[in-house]
């Protein structure tokens, strides 16, 4: 299984500098199938494997996240003026997020995580906009500073809740508003951020105040040995995709993310 991790984890490096994934939606659906496989499901950690799944991988994202936003900004590839108005916003649809999946059932939230799945893939395919564009410069807006709080509370909130991060939300956003996939990936790095802390910091505040024990290995839902392997790997994969990046082609890019989802689908409904 450590084995298992490690790739990964660095199937998550790379997915997240290159897509902005953030990794969850690599490593919710393998982590949710090693707690159930290691502690069973009839195990109070297996009934919540779903919880411990989300926790961590939200928690893992604020590294590989960053590093990966790093990455980004050195290449030039950041829009801060985008990025600012959705911090605060993403910050707190983070917490909503991550309570609410404190109050539903694991069972739910892996169905909840494949609905979206399938949701999405059909956006790509059926609204205009994603896998075409006219150009890879984002259209200037007129909209005021507080017009996509709507939006990024609904990001965040989304991101918490099923632990993938915001990209699948900001890369279509940021796609339609005439992004390249590049710079649509590179703008859900740092947002992603704002929904791992604040997530992270709501997991652990409920499992402490809940006095949830789960067992050595563990604090609070956060499994530590997979989020150390996790982080490490995924830290090779970006860098990895950044000697990747100067050769892609937008189509060629945009076509393949929601091939990746698809696959991720098949996992969820196999496990």
């Amino acid at each position: 299984m450590t084995l298992l991790l490690c790739f990964f984890g660095f199937i998550s490096g790379i997915t997240t500098a290159l897509f902005g994934f953030g990794g969850g939606f690599i490593t919710v659906p393998l982590l949710y199938a090693l707690i159930t496989l290691v502690w069973g499901p009839a195990s109070y950690t297996g009934q919540v494997a779903m919880q411990i799944a989300v926790a961590t991988s939200t928690c893992v994202m604020i590294v590989s996240a960053s590093i990966s936003s790093r990455a980004h900004y050195i290449k030039g590839n950041l829009n801060w003026s985008i990025i600012r108005s959705f911090i605060i916003p993403i910050s707190i649809g983070g917490i909503l997020g991550a309570f609410t999946a404190l109050s539903v059932e694991s069972i739910w939230i892996r169905w909840i995580f494949i609905g979206y799945l399938i949701i999405t893939i059909l956006d790509c395919f059926i609204r205009p906009g994603f896998m075409r564009i006219d150009s890879n410069v984002i259209k200037p807006s007129n909209r005021s500073l507080f017009a996509d709080t709507p939006i990024g509370i609904i990001i965040g909130a989304v991101a918490a809740f099923l632990g993938v991060g915001g990209s699948v939300m900001t890369v279509p956003l940021m796609r339609r508003r005439g992004a390249s996939m590049i710079q649509a990936a590179a703008i859900a790095n740092p947002l992603t951020l704002p929904m791992a802390i604040t997530g992270t910091l709501t997991y652990l505040y409920f499992a402490f105040t809940k006095q949830i024990e789960l067992g050595e290995g563990f604090i609070g839902m956060i499994y530590i040995k997979a989020a150390l392997i996790l982080i490490t790997t995924s830290w090779l994969g970006i860098r990895f995709a950044s000697l990747l990046m100067p050769y892609l082609n937008d189509n060629r890019h945009a076509q393949s993310y929601p091939l990746l989802l698809f696959i991720v689908l098949c996992v969820m409904l196999l496990t």
